[in-house]
């Protein structure tokens, strides 16, 4: 089998003579038209801190695939900072870039008839996005990571820029001054990488590392130490004899693998996004996986890590402490890991960590031993009931009260949440509803870092529950329940509780409730009518037409 497998359709025989002639004008002499092309996915911009870094891996890895005997053609992709939109309107885009990410990724390496492709992303929608193009095209293909920003430090204490929101909180319920916000501002984002506690691009990027995408060590790694640009480079030669070999994303990402990656995410305290991001990947792959796989797999791994948002400590301490592959270890020596899953690396996960020690290292308190856990199970529970019959997703760690159950104070957009927070309307034993925020009423499934972390620095974290058809940030903690489906776009039950209704929220049983008869609620859903869409042409209206309830992963090519 020849290592230009696909490539050759446009590099070989007279009647490729124009297209060659124009791979000459970038490069390629003769003896290149018989390598594999190899393309690499730079999602480099100045846009956000997470991405800043990577045009300089984009380089390692060019250098890595020319060293291994590969031609690479690099190839930008876009970007949305999450952190820069947040609270906003622009937010909306933040779900929607992951399709848009996937499709340009796809586009050009089938357009261009690619041997393989190595994807470079940052900001949390890279790596779903890149992801979801892997697995629709099925050519060998590796994830890097960018790699995570190192914590910024304010009076002995970590920032991230999850503090900075919080501080926001603080401010407004006057806990600190103008003066200290700014300061926790100015020492929340000391440079470049991805936001630095176990939030969705720490998450996914782990998530990766246990599906054996990517290199092992390589999810935990700061953007701006030197091994991040050598294991980019490592990256590439993986890669390229994967391309030889013909390692194909689908013996990687199989049932196996997403189990891998669900164990691993829970272990960690990982964000709730990941749930819809691996709902996604799985049905690009065709691999069946539901919100129930994520309970089951929950009720059996505990949380092992000491991480932010919850926690005490951030990406680069798990790093030191051993990283994922420590992790791993210690659940395959008690069978909640598939050793026998296959990596990009050609060698299986258990091969890979013969020699990892079964419990972490003495002297820290990152990750604790296995006798003595953060939580005895998963963080991330799905939540079922009359309010979200197709589920939700709560994320518990950190939570003191698992139960609330109090009035609904209803709101059909985040800014009218967020300004009720600030000007101190809400109380104690409330239960916020914010609808039409989902993956079509948004569109685009905007997340409430906002609101929760105001909730939090009003002090009110273990004091109010709140729901959303919307998602959280991996950012978020206390009893917070997002992704409600069916969402108030489409006529679900978010859309017809009124100011007042009582409603549950038990993590225990797992269930969300909205206490009125089923009488009531059939009222009430018979004289509810659809809104007008809110966008009626452009990408935010092409994507509110196709896209998938977010119990589905929030797709846009289900019904295609």
């Amino acid at each position: 089998m020849p290592d230009n497998l696909r490539s050759q359709a446009v590099t070989q025989g007279h009647a490729r003579s124009p297209n060659r002639a124009m791979l000459r004008a970038v490069g390629f002499s003769d003896p290149d038209f018989v390598k594999p092309i190899v393309g690499v996915a730079n999602g480099f911009s100045t846009i956000t801190p997470c991405n800043m870094g990577l045009d300089i891996l984009a380089k390692r890895a060019e250098n890595g695939v020319r060293e291994a005997g590969g031609m690479p053609q690099i190839f930008g992709t876009i970007t949305i900072s999450d952190g820069i939109s947040m609270g906003t309107e622009g937010m909306k885009y933040s779900l929607v870039s992951r399709e848009v990410i996937a499709d340009s990724i796809e586009t050009v390496c089938n357009g261009q008839s690619l041997d393989g492709v190595l994807a470079i992303g940052g900001c949390d929608k890279n790596m779903p996005g890149a992801m979801l193009a892997i697995a629709r095209m099925n050519i060998p293909a590796i994830f890097v990571y960018g790699g995570t920003i190192k914590p910024g430090h304010l009076d002995g204490k970590d920032l991230t820029v999850v503090s900075a929101f919080e501080a926001v909180g603080e401010y407004s319920a006057g806990k600190i001054d103008e003066e200290q916000l700014l300061q926790v501002e100015r020492h929340a984002c000391p440079g470049a990488g991805s936001c630095g506690g176990m939030y969705t691009a720490n998450t996914m990027s782990s998530a990766f590392e246990a599906m054996g995408m990517s290199l092992m060590y390589s999810s935990t790694m700061a953007a701006e130490d030197a091994e991040k640009a050598d294991s980019t480079q490592k990256s590439a030669h993986v890669l390229v004899e994967a391309i030889r070999k013909q390692i194909l994303p689908s013996q990687i990402l199989t049932r196996k693998a997403f189990e891998n990656a669900i164990a691993v995410i829970m272990a960690v305290g990982g964000s709730t996004n990941s749930v819809l991001h691996l709902l996604a990947i799985a049905r690009a792959m065709g691999v069946p996986l539901t919100l129930d796989d994520f309970e089951t797999i929950r009720g059996r791994v505990p949380v092992l890590c000491d991480l932010k948002p919850s926690g005490r400590y951030v990406a680069t301490d798990l790093h030191k402490a051993g990283g994922i592959p420590q992790v791993m270890k210690m659940l395959l020596v008690h069978d909640l890991l598939h050793g026998d899953a296959l990596t990009i690396t050609g060698q299986t996960v258990a091969e890979l960590l013969v020699d990892i020690p079964a419990e972490p290292p003495t002297g820290q308190d990152v990750i604790r031993p296995w006798d003595n856990p953060m939580y005895r199970q998963g963080h991330l529970a799905i939540l079922k009931g009359n309010l979200a019959s197709e589920g939700a997703v709560a994320k518990i760690s950190g939570v003191k009260t698992p139960v609330i159950e109090g009035p609904a104070r209803v709101f059909d957009s985040e800014e009218e949440c967020l300004k009720a927070i600030l000007d101190g309307k809400i109380s104690a034993g409330d239960v916020v509803v914010v609808r039409y925020e989902g993956p079509k009423g948004g569109p685009g499934m905007r997340e409430m870092l906002a609101p929760t972390s105001a909730i939090i620095g009003a002090g009110l974290g273990d004091k109010v529950g709140l729901i959303t058809d919307g998602r959280f940030s991996g950012g978020t903690y206390g009893l917070v329940v997002g992704h409600v489906a069916p969402e108030a776009a489409v006529g679900g039950a978010i859309a017809l509780v009124e100011e007042g209704d009582m409603i549950t929220i038990d993590a225990r049983d797992r269930k969300l409730q909205l206490n009125i008869s089923d009488e009531e609620l059939a009222r009430r859903h018979a004289n509810w009518q659809p809104r007008a869409p809110r966008y009626t042409k452009g990408v935010l209206a092409k994507y509110a037409k196709l896209v998938s309830s977010s119990s589905l992963g929030a797709v846009t090519d289900l019904d295609l």
